[in-house]
Parts: structure tokens; sequence; C-alpha cells
């Protein structure tokens, strides 16, 4: 990683100050300006910052207060808070205006608690303002333009056209004026100009200046987009071109985009043999407004070609070279294509991130996830990791399953020796994956599953604690519990536990079940009579809640459950599912010879609302059916298309032909119907909803059987069978003898759905799952996945920068009332987005935006269990918990096994920090959030929980901080 100043200034770190306030090295701020009010340019020095709060201090505390050591280290304090809260936003160097600075000075005060200071230095900026208005004769000074201010362009100085400024701000604004004031912009962007600056430059003064005001309404978020589309455009084609234009311009250039991907050796060479002209005609500029700020910006950072750094593609040229590479195989080609672009660039349904890194390219890899077992010897060991690698390097997330893998201790035959367990090995995983980015695009990810009976379960639990032997640490890759129900007996029970080799074992990794509960009886048996010698008893109870006090500390291992995932597969009769993948929503069978594949997407629901006869909003059951039908289609097509970096991956997948589709926005449908999330009629569209999506998908898939045939394996399924996904609940309470207690009630013609499937099959042998949606949704600025509200207001950090993100529902709901204010704004910062205790928010609109962490966790289970009835594979469930005890630990996750749940994902707690907030003390009005550090705190004891640990609060992070969105991987 670099460690110059450049980069640090990205990620909003500032180079240390001499405890003096002495100016940085040269070199660190030279790419930092400041405009003087009399519009001249002057490097940027911190130093001068320290000095002016010194002379503040001085002003209000005389000599030797402001001498005092405590003073002295807090003006080096703030000088950092102000100089990265300038830099934060403009991370390659830019200018900034003094105003700006004194701004940040102000704040710092503000927020330090020192307000006489920041008294004595608010009115000292007032008094020097009216002297300078005094001494120029006006109350204002005269607009940069008419001073003559002139810009560069292509090292040619020219005046500055404020017209064409204006318009092109006032464009950007186009059918948002209720909301917004594109002359404060237009202010704010000329402020920030000098003379001679370069005409980019102008245009990022104008970017800065508009995503500045988005807390004040979230319009200006896509005001930001436009004014971002407008210099994307002029580096794509080369000049400035306005919207209107634009339908025109994009059918011109299109053809030639295609024609220089492929000469450039990014585009394959398939797409130049479409009807060019007729794509580049069905290009629909208007859908470029659609874009949000972070969208359009992670589009261009991250997904765009670009040559030699430099972006060839436009929103629209992007979704149509993403449809043409899924209709490569189809016989009507261009109609395809534009049905697939026509559901993509309208936001209906989004690929997953592989897929719209790849389509198109010469290395097609659009596939999002891998699974693999890892068989239990040198060689095989050593290839599934050369298969990490290899399927890693083009955007691939990794599930391994290494339970088959001897524990330590146990006999090597070969060497007459003693293995040294799962672990060592583990650590050659884990730096892989680091290894091998996925292309330089962004880091590697793998999640590694093992059984609970696997004698290295309790290492296995510690791998990513901060304490301990680093050798046997991995703290860059992700790992999951895979829980048999009789250990969840076990648990109920308060009965023992005892822990196997699977070198002893073999049997039990491939068995689920009666048939598995049969097979470790006799194990134990084995132990009993001394037939075993390698094994360790323990209370089940004690091993339990270790898994769920490493699941605080570390966010790690996740919860997941083996017998569900097996007895509802529609896959039993060829295999087993032996684990997740890196996001726990992939159930797929894998083998020695088998690596699972699946290739994912996800339906937006908010576009597929609309309004309902009592004023609200309802599903639109006719156009959810149309797009998951062309959705489907391309992700089956994904399956030929597709490149296999491993045999056992291209075999595995045609034979099966398994898919994920998924949804996203389900928070934001439910503030469209007035839904809080902790509410029945959230369970009951969480339920409808899932129906939907789930029995259009099914029947999509047989209506491509018919259309193109069954896939391989189908003889045998439970598809072909009869037995549809929310049958297998029946089937699961009969394995475990009961303990399944979930809603079976439906709406839709399920009989018209298996006479269909009796008729035609299945095209695919799984259809449904549920993936994080981490990047996509923020590409089409909806809520991720099943995801509540994380917060109403905050700033998300990812590889595209900062971004201020705001719920623009409750902004519309409070202007309604006059609440929206900046004493709001600065409200729901101090309270981290939560409106719980601002009282003058109506408590109707305080339970319907009540964010993640005050929804009690029990509700998310309760719409998971009802989503997870019609799903046949899993979902990605993160589980959201303020206020953690061992019992509330212990009720949750015993809750989501009872409810038939297949899996879960992160634990997300709050920090020790951020866990209490009362107004009244001073200088935290504006105080910064610690939230997204880890805070400590005691488990409380739980009548079930004996002797509950210290734990460290698990992952406490915010979306967008590294390791958030580990499952970008996925989406």
């Amino acid at each position: 990683m670099q460690t110059t100043s450049s980069t640090e200034t990205r990620q909003g770190a500032v180079p240390q100050q001499s405890k003096d306030g002495a100016q940085a090295p040269a070199g660190q701020w030279g790419s930092f300006n400041i405009i003087r009010r009399n519009g001249s340019v002057v490097p940027f020095e911190p130093s001068k910052i320290a000095i002016a709060l010194t002379k503040a201090f001085l002003a209000v505390n005389g000599g030797q207060g402001a001498a005092s050591a405590r003073v002295r280290q807090l003006v080096e304090e703030l000088t950092r808070q102000s100089v990265s809260a300038l830099v934060r936003n403009r991370p390659s160097g830019g200018t900034f205006h003094i105003e700006d600075v004194q701004d940040q000075v102000e704040l710092a005060l503000m927020r330090s608690g020192e307000h006489d200071v920041a008294r004595a230095y608010v009115l000292y900026r007032e008094k020097r303002t009216q002297e300078r208005a005094a001494t120029a004769g006006t109350a204002a000074p005269a607009p940069k333009n008419e001073l003559g201010l002139n810009i560069t362009d292509n090292g040619v100085k020219r005046p500055l056209d404020l017209a064409s400024l204006r318009d092109t701000i006032d464009a950007a604004g186009l059918g948002l004026t209720e909301f917004i004031d594109t002359e404060a912009i237009l202010k704010e962007t000329i402020k920030n100009l000098y003379d001679g600056i370069p005409v980019d430059e102008v245009f990022k003064s104008a970017i800065l200046s508009a995503r500045a005001l988005v807390e004040k309404d979230p319009a200006y978020n896509q005001v930001t987009a436009r004014l971002l589309l407008h210099t994307i455009r002029k580096e794509v084609l080369g000049e400035e071109v306005r919207q209107g234009a634009m339908n025109e311009r994009y059918a011109v250039y299109f053809p030639t985009f295609i024609q220089r991907g492929i000469d450039n050796g990014l585009l394959d060479a398939k797409l130049a043999t479409f009807d060019l002209d007729r794509l580049g005609k069905a290009l629909n500029a208007d859908r470029d407004l659609q874009f949000g700020y972070l969208g359009l910006q992670t589009l261009y950072d991250r997904y765009f070609l670009h040559i030699r750094n430099t972006r060839i593609e436009l929103p629209q040229v992007f979704f149509m070279r993403v449809a043409m590479g899924l209709a490569l195989g189809e016989k009507d080609r261009e109609a395809r294509a534009i049905e697939f672009y026509e559901i993509l660039s309208s936001f209906d349904f989004m690929s997953s991130t592989p897929t719209l890194f790849n389509a198109g390219t010469l290395h097609s890899q659009l596939s999002s996830c891998y699974l693999t077992t890892v068989a239990d010897n040198l060689e095989g060991i050593y290839d599934a990791i050369k298969e990490n690698a290899l399927l890693a390097k083009y955007a691939g997330g990794l599930g391994n399953d290494w339970t088959p893998v001897r524990a330590l201790r146990s006999h090597i035959k070969g060497t007459n020796g003693e293995s040294q367990g799962v672990v060592p090995f583990l650590k050659v995983v884990n730096d892989t994956a680091v290894a091998v980015n996925q292309g330089g695009k962004r880091k590697g990810a793998v999640c590694t599953y093992l059984e609970t009976w696997h004698l290295d379960i309790e290492e296995f639990l510690e791998l990513r604690k901060n304490t301990g032997d680093e050798r046997r640490r991995t703290h860059d890759m992700n790992t999951a519990n895979w829980i048999p129900d009789l250990f969840m007996k076990r648990v109920m029970e308060n009965g023992e536990w005892t822990l196997f080799s699977p070198s002893d074992t073999p049997d039990l990794h491939d068995k689920v079940g009666r048939a598995f509960e049969a097979a470790y009886l006799g194990y134990e048996n084995k132990v009993a009579t001394g037939e075993l010698t390698l094994f360790k008893k323990m209370p089940a109870m004690t091993l339990w809640r270790k898994m769920l006090s490493m699941l605080f500390e570390t966010g790690h291992p996740w919860i997941t459950f083996k017998d569900p995932c097996n007895i509802r597969s529609p896959q039993q009769h060829v295999g087993v599912v032996h684990s997740s993948n890196l996001c726990t929503e992939i159930t797929l069978n894998t083998n020695e010879s088998e690596i699972a594949v699946c290739n994912l997407g996800s339906v937006n629901l908010v576009a597929h609302m609309k309004p309902s006869a009592n004023g609200g909003f309802e599903l639109d059951h006719a156009k959810i059916e149309r797009t998951v039908n062309i959705a489907m289609r391309m992700l089956d097509n994904v399956i030929d298309i597709n490149y296999y970096a491993v045999d056992k991956a291209a075999n595995s997948n045609k034979r099966h032909r398994p898919v994920g589709m998924g949804i996203m926005g389900f928070q934001d449908c439910l503030h469209m119907m007035r839904l809080p999330y902790a509410s029945q009629g959230a369970i009951e569209f969480a339920d409808r909803s899932m129906e939907a999506v789930c029995y259009y998908a099914y029947s999509a898939s047989s209506k491509l059987a018919g259309e193109r045939g069954r896939y391989e394996s189908f003889a045998g399924s439970l598809w072909d069978r009869g037995i549809l996904p929310q049958d297998t609940l029946a089937l699961l309470a009969e394995e475990r003898g009961g303990h399944v207690e979930v809603d079976t009630s439906s709406t839709l013609d399920w009989s018209a759905l298996r006479a269909s499937i009796k008729q035609n099959g299945m095209r695919n042998s799984n259809c449904v799952a549920i993936a994080p949606t981490a990047t996509i949704s923020n590409i089409i600025g909806v809520s991720a996945c099943i995801e509540p509200t994380f917060q109403n207001l905050y700033v998300k950090s990812n590889l595209s920068g900062e971004f201020t993100v705001v719920n623009e529902y409750l902004v519309r709901d409070l202007k309604k009332l006059g609440l929206w204010d900046e004493v709001m704004v600065a409200d729901l910062k101090y309270f981290d987005g939560s409106l719980s205790r601002i009282d003058r928010v109506p408590a109707e609109l305080r339970g319907l935006y009540a964010t993640a962490f005050e929804v009690e966790p029990n509700w998310l289970v309760e719409c998971a269990s009802r989503r997870q009835k019609w799903i046949d594979q899993a979902q990605s469930l993160n589980i959201y918990m303020a206020g953690v005890s061992g019992k509330k630990l212990d009720d949750t996750y015993k809750l989501a096994w009872l409810r038939g749940l297949k899996t879960t994902y992160y634990l997300r707690t709050m920090g020790a920090t951020s866990a209490e907030k009362s107004t009244g003390r001073g200088g935290e009005l504006n105080a910064v959030s610690s939230g997204g550090q880890s805070g400590v705190a005691a488990v409380a004891a739980a009548p079930n929980l004996p002797e509950p640990e210290v734990v460290g609060a698990a992952c406490t992070m915010r979306p967008g901080d590294a390791g958030f969105d580990e499952c970008e991987a996925c989406q």
C-alpha cells in the first residue's frame, strides 16, 4: 500500500503537524491552494490555522492561559480536525476559499465545547467583514466575472463564460427546482474560482458546491450527479454536450465505442457483428438523469471501461454493452439486447458486479460466487488453494468447505505422523485472498466453513481474534459455523456434545437430518467403548456460548445451519450442501469433483410498486412478472457465456444450471407504504413480495425449460417430484421431530405452477437467493437488499470517496411539517441519524423511520422467516443489535433456527461509545460519532448461558467502511 501524502489525503488522514503548529514539509500540501478575498491564490499552509486558533485563545484567556499545555494540545487537535475536514472532499488536491477555512475552524471550536473562544472568533469575523465592506464602499464584493476572471482551456486562457456556467447548473436542476437553489450552487462555485483556473476545475467546483448541500435536501444528490455527468461526457466525447442533444450523440457514438473497445483489446470482437446502429438508436439519454451522485461516481470509478485512465463509456453505453454481452447466444440478438438493456437502464433489475464488470469483454467471468469442498490430502488442499486464486482473479467470491480435513493430532498414515489440523492451511487461504485481489479492482474475498463437530472447532472460532499467535489468525478471511440440527437440540436440552476428527468419522460430512443423528450417536457409542480415542466431550451450551461470544467479539464465525440447507434443497438427490458462500445466501451441492457456481442479480422492488386504491402503494404483479421473466433469461444466459477458470466449475454449472435472483429496496417499499420495519405489516409484505418474486422466477425457469430444455440433473429432484420450496418446511419438521415454527399461508395459484413444472420441468436447479447488493443498490440509489435503514443521515465512505446519505422519504415528511432545518440536521448528526430522542418529531414518524439498531432483531428474523418459506436457496441476513446481552444473542439465534432460517450473516452491534448519548453537556451537539469503532462490553448473563465472557462489540462498521460491504464480491 502506498504511503505518499496524496494517498493519506485520499483516505482523509492528515500528515502529523509539529507540536508548535509548524507547516508540514514541502510537498505535503503542494496540491492545495487558498483563494484569498481579493481573488489571489496562495499555497495552503495549515500552520496558519494553528496561529489563528492560538490568537483566538489569547483573546479570551490571555497570554498565560493560551500558553498552557492543554491549550497547545487543543490547538494542535483542532488544527488537525479543520484540515482533515477541508481535504476530505478534495483527495487529489484543489482550492479552498478562505471563508471555507474559517468555517471549519469555527465548527471545530464549537464541537470541542470552546464556546467562548468560538463566540469571540465569530464576532471577530463579522467585524472584519463589516470593515472590508466599509472600505470597499459596498455591502458585498463584486461578482468575479465582473473582475475579468479567466479560465484555462487546453493551455489557452479565455474569459469565464458565466452565462454558460449558469446554464449548466440550471440544467442540472431540471425538474428539481421545488427543492433546490441553483443560484446558491452558482454563488458557491464562483467563490472557489481564481484567475487562470483550468476549465475542469470549474466544473469540479460546481460538483463540490452541489454535494455540500445534500444534507439540506436530497435533491442536491441528483444535481451533483448531473454535474458529474457533464464532466464525464466531456471526457468521453471530447466536448461539452447538453442533455437535449444526447440521444443523437449516443446513437452516433455507440458504434465508435464498440470498435474502439475492440481495437484496444477491451471488448469481444463478436460485439461488432450486432446491428450497432439499431442498438445505438435504442439508447435513452433521459435515463442518465435517474442517477444519484454515489451511483454515478461508483460507475465512473469502478465500472466504466477506460483506455490509459480516460473513460470511453457513458452510462447508457455501459448498460447496452452489458446487455449485448448477455445476448451473445440469443437467436434474435438485437431484440434481446434491447430487452435486457431496458430493465437494466430503467433500474428495474441489476446484474451483479462481476457481470457488470466483465459482460462483453474478452474475459467474460460473469458469475458471482463459487463453492468448493477441500479434500483431506495435501494435493487436494493445495489444489483447492490454487482454485481459489484462479476463481478470485476475475472477481469471484469464494466459499470453502474445510470439514473433511483431519483435525489436529490425527494420525497420518503415509508418514506415520500427526496432523497439524485445519488452521495452518487456513492462514495460507487468508494470504492468498489478499494476494489475488480480483484483478486489481477490489480485494479478494473468501469464507471458510467448518461443521460444529470438528475437533478443531474451538481454535476455528478464534481465527479472527486480535490476540494470540498471529500464525494462527486469519484477519482477512471470513469464517462460518456449519451447524447440524442435532447440536441445536443438544443446546436446547443442555446436553453433552462430542468433537471428532473427520478422519475417524468420514460419513458425518455427507449425512443430514436423522441419518446424521444416527451416525453421530454411533460414534459417541464408540467413544464410550474405547474404540475411538481422539475426541473431546463438552457441554453443548459451553460451545454455543463460545460461538456467540466470538461472533460478538470478532463478527465471526457466522451462524449457518446445515440441515435446513440440505433438507430443503431441491438437489438433495444428487449431492450434499456442505457450505454456503461468502455472503451466506447460496446453498448448492459441492464435492471433490464439483465446484458450485452461482450467477446473481437483483430485482429493484421500489420500481415495482404502484399506487393502490386506498391512496397508498402496492406491488405491481404484472410488472414483476415481466421483469423476472427477462431477468431469469439473462441469468440463464450467463451459464453458457461465462468464462470458467476451473473445469470443475464449468461442469457443475452446466449440469445443474443454478442462478440466484434476489431483491433490493425492501426498506424503501416499507417507507412508501408507511409501514415501520418493526410491524406485522412489514412481515406480511416480506411474505407477499417474496412469494411474488419466487412464483414468477420458478414460472420463468419452467418456461425456459419448455423452450431450451430441462437442466441435466432434473430427474429425481424435488421439482421433479412436485415438491416446491414451501412444501419442504414439512420435510424439515419431520426430520427435526418438530422445532419448526413458520407461517405457511400463501396467496398465488401455486397449483398452476406445479402443472407447468410437471409439463416442462425446470431450466435451473435453483432460482432465488437474496444477496447483499452492497454496490448495485448504490448504483441505482435504493436500500440494500432486505436491510433496515442504517441511519437517516450519515456519511458513507467507500472506494469512490465520501458521500452524504440522507433519507429522502424522511426529509419530505419533515418538510411537510416544517421541521426540516439546520437544527434538525444538527440533531440527526448528533444522534447518529436517529429520530428516537428528537421529541418534536411526531411519534408516528419516529416509528416509521426507526433505524436498524432501534428495530429489535426478532423483527428481522420474522421477516426473514416469511421470505425463506419461498426461497429455494437462502438470504444474506445481517442481524442488528443494540444493548447486546447473552440472553439477547441466545434468543435471537435460537429464534432464527426455530423459524427455519438456513443462514445468517454479520452480527452488527452498536459500539460502546455510541450506546449512550444525552443532551445538556457542552460541546456535544455536533460531536463526531465513534460508531465506526469497536467498543468493549460485557455480555449480560442469560438464564441458559452460564458465566458469559467479556467480549468486544462485533462489527460496528458503517456502510461503506472497509469490510462492511465485503459481499461486494458477490454484488
